[in-house]
């Protein structure tokens, strides 16, 4: 059986530096911070009291209140997203076969809004009456996104959920190019989506001692591979891209982003929350991604890392970069765009897909900001501190790591 070739052809992006993907790519080459006291709720009693929010979006400016009654934010941000992507690649426009068009859509915590808005409420009745909203199921189960999608635009191809903590949504892309070059389907739709900055994401991940507590300076919180990092910040927010098979975009004329061309999964089989401290793991993902695409580890030209600005992930991911590409790990650029956006958690992995389609596309790589001390236990691999820098991108993979050890590498090419 030969394998079909798999593009992008459409990109939707709603995140704390851009609510669309032209002015997410603006503040990444600009070097913008997302990051900012909390406005959603009085953080004054939490140690981390900074997040990565998102800024002037109006859920009614897409949606009616009875619409968003049916609705966590989590699928609201992931049906936005959707629709900039099927407008950008004109999917949509003509006679198309919506049987072989899917989804798959992830999520690292679903609904987790609504699932704490319903058990505080429980716990303020007076009575004790069970006075439960009967859409608040359907609201917090981390699969509704993707169904919601496919009811909005009327898709019937293959159509489920993925959960890999914060790789999900790019095991979601993985997924679907699988899907497409086994042709299972002709296009689908891609991506995650996220909205945890609660009070029980903050709480949460806060007294992991996973979020930074930098409340002075939030805009400089989010260091990945300084000295002095001392957690990741939490961010909200979506990603979608458009999958499609080669030969069907260039039958109606499709833009075409870039080919997508390979996927590494591994596991970690370490720890639940901590990376491999040599990165073993992450070198088999890469290792994978790379060899899929038929492509030598002295092609990649560009890394966008999980680089999370955390004590030791952010000191093994560099590690198994050496591991793997050696003497050429030092002629790649490489970054992490989460200096800027946050940690999306589920959607990371999509945010950081596009930026990395865009980088290819663009031929400029953005930087990795809030870079002040270098670190001695991280290699000096050109980590594009600070500025962005134009260069000639060929060939680019993307990484994306979650709680449990799993790790995800997505490989793309220039078309």
């Amino acid at each position: 059986m030969e394998l079909k070739r798999v593009v992008v052809t459409g990109l939707g992006a709603l995140t704390p530096i851009g609510n669309n993907v032209p002015d997410l790519w603006e503040s990444l080459v600009k070097g913008v911070s997302g990051a900012g006291p909390i406005t959603r709720f009085d953080a004054s009693k939490f140690k981390s009291q900074i997040a990565c929010e998102l800024k002037g979006f109006n859920p009614l400016d897409h949606f009616d209140r009875k619409e968003l009654r049916l609705l966590d934010d989590y699928s609201v941000y992931g049906l936005v997203t959707v629709d900039e992507a099927f407008r950008d690649s004109g999917l949509l426009d003509g006679n198309v076969d919506k049987t072989r068009i899917g989804v798959v859509w992830g999520s690292g915590m679903g609904g987790v809004k609504s699932l704490q808005d319903e058990i505080l409420e429980y716990g303020r009745s007076e009575d004790g009456q069970p006075r439960f909203s009967p859409y608040w199921i359907p609201k917090v189960i981390v699969d509704i996104c993707a169904g919601q999608i496919a009811i909005r635009h009327g898709l019937q191809g293959p159509n489920y959920c993925t959960a890999a903590a914060c790789a999900t949504s790019a095991v979601a892309i993985g997924d679907a190019f699988n899907l497409i070059r086994l042709g299972k389907a002709t296009a689908m739709v891609a991506g995650g989506s996220e909205c945890a900055v609660i009070e029980a994401g903050i709480g949460g991940f806060g007294n992991m001692r996973a979020l930074s507590t930098r409340n002075d300076d939030p805009k400089t919180a989010s260091r990945p591979f300084d000295k002095d990092r001392d957690g990741f910040v939490l961010g909200e927010g979506s990603a979608a891209l458009i999958l499609e098979e080669l030969e069907h975009a260039k039958a109606r004329g499709a833009k075409i982003y870039a080919e997508i061309t390979g996927m590494g999964l591994s596991a970690d089989a370490h720890h639940i929350t901590a990376s491999h401290p040599e990165g073993l793991g992450v070198i088999l993902a890469m290792r994978e991604a790379v060899e899929e695409s038929g492509m030598a580890i002295t092609d990649v030209d560009h890394i966008n890392t999980h680089g999370t600005s955390t004590p030791i992930g952010d000191i093994s991911e560099p590690k198994a970069i050496i591991g793997l590409f050696g003497d050429h790990a030092y002629r790649m650029a490489i970054n992490s765009t989460k200096s800027m956006t946050g940690h999306l958690l589920g959607a990371a992995g999509a945010v950081e897909a596009i930026a990395t389609i865009l980088t290819i596309k663009h031929g400029i790589v953005p930087p990795t900001i809030n870079h002040f001390t270098d670190d001695p236990e991280i290699p000096a691999l050109d980590f594009t501190f600070n500025q962005a820098k134009p260069r000639d991108v060929n060939f680019a993979i993307s990484n994306a790591f979650g709680f449990g050890g799993h790790n995800v590498c997505l490989a793309f090419r220039k078309y």
